[in-house]
């Protein structure tokens, strides 16, 4: 991308920089754990190395290359030809052209296995957020391109997205000259995305020429056979495929072109998008290379570019980013010329950079979202992870803090936005959306990392991870909140959960009751329909009733009509308690919103916690299936430490996800990761005593977090 006019240059992120090997990043997680299965990306993103726990019976000392040559990483090509020379140490060269499902040994771990869910738009919470108008891209680096692990890492040091509300479309951000130019996301984040119904892009990057761009790269992506076909476009269709994802971001940056090579780039464009349509793919181009073959950011859509949007056959692209050039002027026109082309103008992204300041970047709002008019484009936030990169506390509480007021203002509540200051918050742009509408369904609040595993409200790993798979869908409006007293804090907290990472944190001193909203749904309701809440009160007793909403405000902004049901409230103290509530009452109807309202009931602060909430029908549901062959598909040793690749078959019926546990010789079960797939990489798993075998256990989990019997395999010891 080009350097924008506050001097900041977004392609940073595409140059090669000092960085582990694969090997060196693997032997400073080992230390940390062996849960989620990837070696840490962390040197990509953070200031400093991660903490070592003490050497555990799922931990390990320093390993040779073997056991790091085991580790999946999210694939990354160039499109035929590689550069000359030799590349540093843990990168490794390929070519696109060369590559097939078959012959890749890491596809087990990379395939997303997610469904894109279809969303609904509920009436917004705010007078100022928007239907059918302005929509958001995000384009992220979650990691360097050529350690970006496949499937987490042993640390909560991650940008663990929640806000997929407000997102329409991710780009997975990277490439560089020096590691490859074709990047395929990582299975963690596009299983999180379509839970959320948010389409994931890989990302085709043609470096300008001062940052090792070769036009050779170029011209081997456009190539045609002797049959005048693009084969670089079929094999692009193919990764999508295979690995899950939804299209590819296209971003042409290598100057030094002419015309002929620019009608090239259009027709394989062309071809790319008729290959991928039949699949549901997508195509979003990066205002670079115009019409000349030369790179001219135009920061706009003009007659120099439009042909990689729309040409007299019809649609090219499907979305363009218009870069950071742009003006109000330039954006105004570019609506019209949208218009004039019969397409829609929120189909180009207008680009926001806040890699470098996020809430404080400089931005004229008013030029691509108007509050006293239609919407004039929608928008893509240039790098938003700046929400942890910034941060010198990356805890995940710091974190989330930090992401919800980039996401929902400094309120932090999207039914009552804070006075606009520079920031233009999405949630007081854009309407949020859900994918809740089929039964059953969970909530256990986990955000897909956290500084310990719990399972029932027990800890069973006390290590870092992260695993974007793992999340949950989480309520959209964070966090919309109705009180006539005080209002209290409500947070996603990291000390305690009933499942996974993290729960819901309700605290202060209450002095009115206070509804707390959870999540936009569409849920059918019958006789036999029950809501269950795990719970838990820390401290202050109180009253905990259950809102549903069978029907919508009556208009953005307005109150939702909840009928409120009561709960039975848990006692004070720390164990966790279940509540069903039965929803007979309001069987026939839809629930379009769910929240629970809390009461104190005596005169201390209070503090309580949520750690699940799930709504299904109450007939009896069959246990999960268990996952099938369970096997050690290849492992590494080295003094009584050993990395292995495990896999399995799919279970029968309904699975949300897997987790992979070490059954330690005196019976003690702890978690080492879960996956959406069916294969699981674990980097450091260390001998326990004089024990002869390693056992691992695969359950299966389901949407209401039900377990199966376990599958179990084993690791002998050499």
């Amino acid at each position: 991308m080009s350097e924008t006019d506050n001097g900041v240059d977004p392609r940073t992120a595409q140059l090669p920089s000092p960085r582990p090997t694969r090997r060196g990043v693997l032997l400073a997680g080992a230390g940390a754990a062996t849960l989620c299965c990837g070696t840490s990306a962390r040197a990509a993103a953070a200031p400093a190395a991660p903490q070592a726990a003490p050497v555990s019976p799922q931990s390990a000392p320093a390993a040779p290359a073997a056991m790091a040559d085991l580790a999946p990483y999210a694939s990354y090509w160039f499109p035929d030809s590689l550069p000359g020379g030799t590349p540093e140490p843990g990168i490794t060269w390929r070519s696109l052209m060369r590559w097939s499902p078959e012959s890749d040994p890491d596809l087990a771990f990379n395939a997303a296995t997610v469904p894109l869910a279809p969303r609904f738009t509920p009436v917004p919470p705010n007078a100022t957020a928007r239907t059918g108008q302005a929509r958001i891209s995000s384009l992220v680096s979650f990691g360097s391109t050529s350690a970006n692990p496949a499937q987490g890492s042993p640390t909560a040091d991650y940008y663990a997205l929640t806000h997929w509300a407000y997102i329409d479309e991710l780009v997975f951000w990277g490439g560089s000259a020096g590691e490859g130019i074709v990047l395929a996301p990582n299975a963690p984040v596009t299983d999180a995305a379509h839970r959320n119904g948010v389409r994931v892009l890989g990302n085709v990057f043609l470096p300008p020429v001062p940052y090792g761009g070769d036009l050779q790269w170029t011209r081997d992506l456009v190539q045609r056979d002797s049959l005048g076909h693009f084969p670089v476009a079929d094999r692009l269709v193919e990764v999508a495929r295979a690995y899950g994802f939804d299209g590819w971001f296209v971003n042409a940056e290598t100057g030094g072109g002419d015309s002929a090579l620019a009608a090239r780039t259009q027709r394989f464009l062309r071809a790319l998008r008729a290959a991928g349509e039949p699949y549901g793919l997508r195509i979003t181009w990066y205002d670079a290379m115009n019409s000349t073959g030369g790179v001219g950011w135009q920061g706009a859509l003009n007659e120099l570019n439009q042909e990689f949007f729309e040409d007299r056959r019809g649609k090219v692209a499907d979305t363009v980013l218009v870069d950071f050039r742009w003006t109000r002027a330039k954006l105004a026109a570019s609506g019209a010329l949208a218009d004039r082309l019969g397409r829609s103008r929120h189909e180009l992204w207008a680009a926001v950079d806040t890699e470098s300041k996020g809430w404080d970047a400089a931005v004229d709002w008013d030029a691509i979202v108007p509050r006293d008019r239609d919407h004039v484009v929608s928008y893509g936030f240039y790098r938003p992870e700046w929400t942890l990169g910034h941060l010198t506390d990356r805890s995940p509480g710091a974190f989330h803090r930090a992401d919800d007021r980039f996401w929902t203002g400094e309120s932090l509540d999207p039914s009552r936005p804070a006075p606009e200051t520079a920031w233009r918050a999405p949630a007081t742009v854009v309407a949020d959306r859900s994918t809740v509408s089929t039964l059953p369904f969970g909530c256990s609040f986990n955000t897909g990392h956290g500084e310990r595993w719990y399972e029932d409200g027990e800890a069973v790993s006390d290590s870092g991870w992260n695993h974007l798979g793992l999340q949950d869908r989480l309520p959209g409006r964070r966090w919309a909140v109705d009180t006539a007293g005080t209002r209290p804090e409500v947070t996603l907290d990291f000390a305690r959960a009933w499942r996974g990472g993290s729960s819901l944190l309700v605290t202060g001193g209450l002095t009115a009751p206070a509804a707390v909203g959870l999540h936009s749904t569409r849920l059918p309701l019958t006789r036999s329909s029950v809501v269950e809440l795990v719970h838990a009160t820390e401290s202050g007793p109180v009253a905990v009733e259950l809102g549903v909403a069978t029907r919508e405000p009556s208009g953005p902004g307005q109150e939702v009509p909840y009928t409120w049901l009561d709960a039975e409230s848990p006692g004070s103290g720390p164990g966790w308690h279940t509540t069903r509530v039965r929803l007979s009452e309001l069987a026939g109807g839809t629930a379009h919103a769910l929240a629970v309202r809390i009461t104190r009931r005596g005169k201390e602060p209070v503090r309580w916690r949520l750690g699940a909430l799930t709504v299904r029908d109450a007939a009896a549901r069959p246990r999960p299936g268990t996952p099938g062959a369970p096997a050690v598909s290849a492992s590494a040793q080295h003094s009584g430490s050993a990395a292995l690749r495990l896999s399995w078959r799919r279970a029968a019926g309904p699975v949300r996800h897997y987790e992979v546990s070490r059954v330690l010789p005196d019976g003690t079960r702890r978690f080492l990761g879960g996956t959406c797939g069916t294969a699981l990489y674990l980097p450091a798993v260390r001998r326990a005593g004089r024990e002869r075998a390693a056992v691992f256990e695969i359950r299966t989990v389901d949407e209401l977090y039900a377990v199966s019997a376990p599958a179990r395999t084993r690791l002998k010891w050499t």
